[in-house]
Formats: C-alpha cells, structure tokens, sequence
C-alpha cells in the first residue's frame, strides 16, 4: 500500500470526524482530541486498512470507537455540555436566530438525554445521512438492531420534545 498524505487526508476528513466525535463527546476540546488520536493511528497504522470500505467510513468507525472508548473511561464522568451543536446563521433576523437557537438547545438536551445507543443512530441517520444498512457496518450489529434503534430512538425523542412543549421541532424527525 502506498503511503498516505496524512495531511490531505486530514484536510478532507478532518471536520467531518470533528462533528461525528462531537456529537458523542458533547465536548468540542475532547472531541479534538479525539479526532488526533484517530489521525495519529491511522498514520502509526495504515498498512491495516485494507480498502474493503471508503477510506471516511473506516476514519469514522475509528472515531466512534474511540469516542465509545473516552465514554467508557472515568475521565467523561461529570462532563457538562457547553458548545452548541450548530452555528449562528447570518440570514435569520435576530428573533429567528433567538427561536432556532433555543430549539436548538432543546433538541440537543433531548438527544444527550438519551441512552448512545439511541442517540449514535439516530445521529448518523439524520446528520450524517448514513444508511441503515452503513451504520450496521459501522456499528458492527444487524441492519434490523439498527431499525429498531431508530424506531425506538425516534419515540424516546418524540416523547422528550413534547414533555418540553416542542411537539413542532418532532416533524422534522417524523419523515423518517
């Protein structure tokens, strides 16, 4: 296998990796930090990828293991969430960046309510816009855990919008 531009690789995937170790970590410092371990393997260790998968799928699979392996550890017990999952739009008027805001802060303290397992689904279904049938390859269990993950994620988030009077914010959620 030829070596690989690690910093070509990073420019690439960089941010994406970011965001995927975010949206575990809930911390953007972790997350980070998360992201230059994986990069660092992955240049220690490249004869081990072996191209069954696009080269982003593999990066990912070793961020969300990574990100498992911070969760597991007692360095993430007692971490608040301080960053916000989505930036400032410059085409709302202030009130509108004010309701999406807050709705956004509501859909992120309803998904960090919930259980990973839920959570890291619907995660890569919605926002990274991965299939069923990828997250299963991802998360190495059958397509139909990943279903019923999805299903069961959807009501316990359903069910959190609307103890925080949010039942709109669920439509979007619905067309899945």
């Amino acid at each position: 296998m030829v070596a690989v531009d690690i910093e070509k690789v990073l420019g690439e995937y960089g941010d994406y990796l970011l965001r995927v170790a975010y949206l575990y970590v809930k911390d953007e410092n972790i997350a980070e930090d998360i992201v230059q371990d994986v990069m660092m393997k992955f240049y220690q260790n490249q004869r081990q990828f072996k191209g069954q998968s696009s080269l982003k799928t593999y990066l990912v699979k070793m961020t969300v293991n990574r990100s498992h392996d911070y969760l597991r550890s007692w360095k993430s017990k007692g971490l608040v969430l301080v960053e916000k999952l989505r930036g400032i739009s410059a085409k709302r008027s202030p009130e509108q960046q004010m309701i999406k805001n807050e709705d956004n802060q509501v859909l992120v303290k309803a998904m960090f309510s919930m259980t990973l397992i839920y959570r890291e689904v619907l995660i890569l279904y919605y926002f990274e816009e991965l299939s069923t049938v990828e997250i299963a390859g991802l998360l190495s269990c059958p397509e139909a855990t990943i279903r019923t993950r999805l299903q069961r994620g959807r009501r316990q988030l359903k069910q959190r919008l609307q103890d925080e009077n949010r039942e709109v914010m669920y439509d979007v959620w619905n067309e899945g």
